[in-house]
């Protein structure tokens, strides 16, 4: 799937915290969002929730980016190590599909505020064939 195709598919969530797909390939992708004060906790710093789901989107889309069409994905497992306080304008992640079956794929994702490695998670997610009426149902 390219970059426009996974857009037209998940967008919205990625718009309401703020986020960019900024790069796509093949079982590769880089998100990134500018930090505003909603994603901060009441220490001043980016909140593990929304580190967590920076991760887990890109993850996602390094694994969508590398399945065929017909074919959609959903996390069964993420796991992030918080290493340091997220601080600076931009929260930034690169995901790379580490291992892909029929029906799971591994990525490893790395998370940055600015050049500062920050989070480090992996994911692993559940690969399927989508239901010939699962865009029909979504769009009602």
């Amino acid at each position: 799937m390219d970059k426009n195709e996974v857009e037209k598919e998940d967008v919205d969530f990625l718009k309401h915290i703020g986020g960019e797909l900024i790069n796509l390939s093949n079982g590769y992708a880089e998100v990134a969002f500018e930090i505003q004060p909603y994603h901060k906790q009441h220490h001043g710093t980016v909140h593990g929730g929304a580190i967590a789901t920076l991760a887990d989107h890109t993850g996602w889309y390094a694994v969508i980016s590398e399945i065929p069409g017909g074919f959609s994905s959903v996390t069964i497992e993420l796991k992030v190590n918080y290493l340091k306080p997220a601080v600076g304008e931009v929260l930034s992640a690169q995901a790379k599909v580490i291992n892909r079956t029929k029906r799971t794929a591994f990525a490893t994702i790395e998370i940055f505020a600015k050049d500062t490695l920050i989070a480090y998670a992996t994911g692993t997610y559940a690969v399927f064939q989508e239901r010939q009426d699962a865009h029909t149902q979504r769009d009602q």
